[in-house]
């Protein structure tokens, strides 16, 4: 076995173990393989490992592997987990399956205009990304304004409301870990108890959070997506191109 395909069965062993240890359903849970800095090649590798969804933070970069890997589109997922910036909307809408950083209604209007050009595609699935730890140098909308952020994508007929994304700030102590997570379950919980009849979100369902330094804790907080990258492909280069 290779390296990637190793490190995907060990990343997938942690997550059946948590969701076994906190009394989840493993199968509940979804891996996003996070691809960013990595060529296409690791990416069609760890396909081959059983992976279908990737994650990518860079849209230029991730629009390349994309077209690259064109012929086996029918096995992949592709979801962009990066800040975006309303002059790249047009490439996500175009390009991707899955969009977890909606922070504002700009973007989330332009992303549905775009989308409805692709009609083949479908709906861009979406996630309004929150500012949980309330960091100032941090993307996200803060917690008291997600249930109008996520009315305005809700009602926009180019994308399906799918739930929250967040990035809480990093800690190593797993109780400051759970905390935030928990913040991110409970106004996941409080949004789908207020909107049981709101047309739009009847696909509300997601909860995107945990990375490979804090998955456990995630999952024992309700995760329905973890994104893992550095422990499935390894740490990326200092000198990998970063785009804006």
């Amino acid at each position: 076995m290779s390296r990637i395909t190793d490190c995907l069965m060990a990343v997938r062993h942690r997550i059946d173990a948590a969701a076994e240890h906190y009394g989840r359903d493993p199968e509940s849970i979804e891996l996003i393989a996070v691809s960013k800095t990595f060529p296409a090649s690791a990416i069609e590798e760890a396909m081959h490992a059983g992976q279908k969804a990737f994650g990518e933070n860079y849209v230029q970069e991730a629009v390349e592997k994309i077209q690259r890997l064109d012929q086996l589109r029918p096995w992949l997922e592709w979801h962009f987990i990066g800040p975006l910036q309303s002059n790249k909307t047009s490439d996500i809408a175009e390009h991707f399956d899955w969009i977890h950083t909606i922070d504002r209604e700009k973007i989330a209007q332009r992303l549905s205009d775009q989308r409805q050009a692709h009609s083949r595609l479908g709906p861009l699935q979406a996630c309004v990304q929150v500012n949980i730890s309330q960091e100032e140098s941090k993307s996200g909308v803060m917690p008291s304004d997600t249930l109008q952020l996520c009315k305005v994508v809700a009602s926009l007929p180019g994308l399906v409301l799918r739930g929250l994304m967040a990035i809480p700030a990093p800690s190593a102590n797993e109780a400051e870990q759970r905390e935030a997570f928990a913040a991110m379950r409970h106004l996941f919980e409080d949004i789908r108890m207020q909107t049981q009849r709101v047309a739009g979100f009847e696909d509300f369902d997601t909860l995107s959070m945990g990375m490979s330094d804090d998955l456990e804790a995630a999952i024992a907080e309700g995760a329905t997506m973890v994104r893992v990258g550095s422990a499935i492909f390894g740490e990326r280069k200092l000198s990998a191109k970063i785009e804006s």
